[in-house]
């Protein structure tokens, strides 16, 4: 780093995004991508906006926004639309963290949560999941912080019910609860709805996994009319234009297409739940994931050597060094011929191992 860099950045820990290697007949199983493309409707839509690249696109994102609440059951004005889900979630740190509220979230989560609390000069308080990788809501309630749950959680996969999540909502009157829900479409359900009953609420979601748009970077929040106002004053203070012609266009196209994307949902958590059971035939301790990845380790094998062998037979997963899961892997969901190849691979490397 340079001489300039300002002194309270000089320890932040930037976030790791999965790699992303260019080999050639790679299966590539580590950042939860969706194995389908885009909806057709999203493709044609975006290459009709790129012919009016010479124009800023809309700020408001209205007939994004719209169809987006329409899809959600709230009003647009209870709806903001972002770059990516991460933009939202930078926006709440900021707006709802200072040196007087301080964020808690779990200690094995979504690693940007931490990064933007160091960010922004925030105090946080990480808050340990159970000895089953469980969060235990009962930590939160009354903690008189802003609170981050991802649902289902990351990288353990698991979903909690919104009616506990309503608990801690309910406790903590005077704080904002973010339910970071990107992986919600894969056998969740949503909190969004209790936006109607907690004005302390935000929901946020992404076209990244379910709706095959992780390299377009949209995302949404959803909250009460007061919150999306907050979260526009940031917004307009930043980057008013966050969200590019065609990013919008296929996004709209992309919803106007949902019978696609529940049918890719379906095929992924069907897929998941055939190789989980593969996994835990072959001696695998695989947690409940409601997500479109698995999370699974095996008792006599770590897990790096298990990532070191898939990577060698070119087949990329997610290895974490935090110790407390430091011997699982992470495993996007992908399609059937690429769960059946992750699966030979993995037998192959247990007949070595063991």
């Amino acid at each position: 780093m340079s001489r300039f860099l300002s002194e309270r950045l000089k320890a932040l820990e930037p976030y790791t995004p999965g790699e992303q290697p260019q080999i050639l007949n790679l299966i590539k199983l580590n950042t939860n991508e969706s194995p389908f493309p885009p909806s057709q409707k999203a493709a044609s839509y975006a290459a009709a906006e790129a012919e009016k690249l010479q124009l800023y696109p809309d700020p408001e994102c209205r007939r994004l926004t719209e169809e987006i609440a329409k899809l959600v059951g709230v009003d647009p004005c209870e709806v903001l639309v972002t770059n990516g889900s991460d933009e939202i979630l930078n926006f709440a740190f900021m707006a709802y963290c200072d040196s007087k509220k301080g964020a808690a979230f779990p200690d094995i989560t979504y690693g940007f949560y931490k990064v933007f609390a160091q960010l922004g000069g925030v105090s946080y308080t990480e808050v340990p999941l159970d000895k089953d990788l469980k969060i235990n809501l009962d930590d939160y309630k009354g903690i008189n912080k802003t609170i981050f749950i991802a649902n289902p959680n990351a990288p353990t996969g698991i979903f909690i019910e919104p009616e506990e999540i309503e608990e801690v909502i309910k406790s903590n009157p005077d704080s904002i609860v973010v339910v970071d829900e990107a992986y919600v479409d894969f056998g969740g359900r949503s909190c969004i709805p209790l936006i109607k009953k907690y004005d302390n609420l935000l929901v946020t979601q992404t076209f990244s996994k379910s709706r095959s748009m992780a390299g377009a970077r949209l995302g949404f929040g959803v909250g009460s009319k007061a919150i999306i106002q907050d979260l526009n004053t940031i917004k307009y203070s930043t980057n008013p234009y966050n969200i590019n012609r065609m990013t919008m266009a296929a996004g709209l196209g992309q919803l106007l297409d949902e019978e696609y994307t529940q049918a890719n949902c379906k095929t992924i958590c069907d897929n998941r739940e055939y190789t989980k059971t593969a996994l835990a035939e072959l001696g695998f301790e695989v947690t409940d994931s409601k997500a479109n990845f698995i999370f699974a380790k095996h008792p006599k094998i770590g897990g790096e050597k298990i990532y070191q062998g898939l990577r060698d037979r070119k087949i990329l997963v997610r290895h974490f060094n935090a110790e407390r899961i430091c011997d699982y892997n992470r495993i996007t969901v992908g399609t059937r011929e690429q769960m059946d190849a992750l699966i030979n691979a993995v037998k192959e490397i247990l007949r070595e191992e063991l």
